[in-house]
């Protein structure tokens, strides 16, 4: 997606900036024990995950022996391109089945259950590339996000008395979220003539129609300006102040270190770390994934002339040493 170009003004609410440090001061508390490891376990975990294992072909695209993510805290999941993150995701939310393990959302096994029946269970994703519906309006998109809906049975559509009252009640919880994301203006406007960046928060706006316990967010700062990454920023945090989990996928390292409470690393379709973020950040298993383990040699052509050179006397001494 090109990247937003919309002029928007940071919409972040300052006000909200002493409940933000409150949601950081309990999240590292209740992170304060856990240990620095791949597969650590959690006081309190919301979604676990057993030998959650994918392979297209002959290729092992996800390979997690396990992964727990704590209640109520902001979880980042990173790793280089190719990892398996979005992959992972998509076995987890049932957009996509794994070949071998098991997963549980508050306790509930998560297994065989279609993505639409997860999300009814207080379980939502968003999409690295946007999946808004291009000829709906605003608000229709909103509305359309709404669970229980009576009037979606066929006999029930033709009795409106049956469903107005719950219709009027879905439109004002979706007014209140447009105003709270700063989307009210675009209300009827077609979902399709929104900026990248504002599809990013009408597709987050969305979500909270389901009034989720965990919102997963798939690269959510993918394409979006300066500006409006600030605001998306300030909405993630308000998330977890709410008492909501969020597990998140982003290669903006900058944005990592400053949401996250935890960091989980993906290489190669397994977690090679966790830990909070400047720890992660230092972890050399990390730097590695990321830049791979010679990543600090020297790979000039003169550097590789003289390693040739090296191996040859090295070769020529060994044949001249008397036996």
């Amino acid at each position: 997606m090109p990247a937003d170009t919309t002029d928007t003004t940071d919409t972040t609410d300052t006000t909200d900036s002493t409940d933000s440090t409150v949601g950081t001061a309990k999240a590292a508390a209740a992170l304060s024990d856990v240990a620095r490891e791949p597969g650590a376990t959690k006081p309190d975990a919301i979604l676990v995950a057993d030998g959650i294992r994918r392979q297209f072909g002959g290729l092992t695209a996800v390979d997690v022996g396990h992964l727990e993510v704590q209640r109520g805290v902001i979880t980042a999941l990173i790793g280089p391109n190719g990892a398996g993150k979005t992959t992972f995701f998509n076995l987890l939310t049932g957009f996509d089945r794994p070949d071998a393990g098991s997963w549980t959302f508050n306790g509930r096994s998560l297994d065989g259950i279609a993505a639409y029946k997860v999300a009814r269970l207080g379980m939502v994703r968003t999409f690295q590339l946007t999946k808004v519906l291009s000829k709906l309006t605003v608000i229709e998109n909103m509305r359309l996000a709404a669970t229980g809906q009576r009037g979606e049975s066929f006999l029930s559509a033709l009795l409106p008395m049956r469903w107005r009252g719950q219709e009027r009640a879905n439109t004002e919880r979706a007014d209140s979220l447009l105003g709270r994301f700063t989307l009210d203006a675009k209300r009827e406007d077609f979902a399709g003539s929104l900026s990248g960046g504002q599809r990013k928060l009408l597709e987050m706006a969305r979500a909270l129609m389901v009034e989720p316990e965990l919102v997963m967010l798939d690269e959510p700062m993918a394409g979006v300006n300066p500006a409006l990454k600030q605001s998306l920023l300030g909405h993630v945090k308000t998330l977890r102040d709410e008492g909501r989990t969020v597990l998140f996928v982003e290669h903006d390292m900058d944005m990592v270190r400053d949401i996250s409470d935890w960091v989980v690393v993906m290489a190669q379709g397994q977690i090679v770390a966790e830990g909070p973020p400047d720890n992660v950040m230092a972890n050399q298993v990390v730097i590695d994934a990321y830049l791979g383990a010679h990543h600090d040699s020297d790979i000039s052509v003169e550097a590789e002339e003289q390693r040739l050179a090296a191996e040859r006397n090295r070769g020529a001494d060994q044949k001249e040493t008397p036996r």
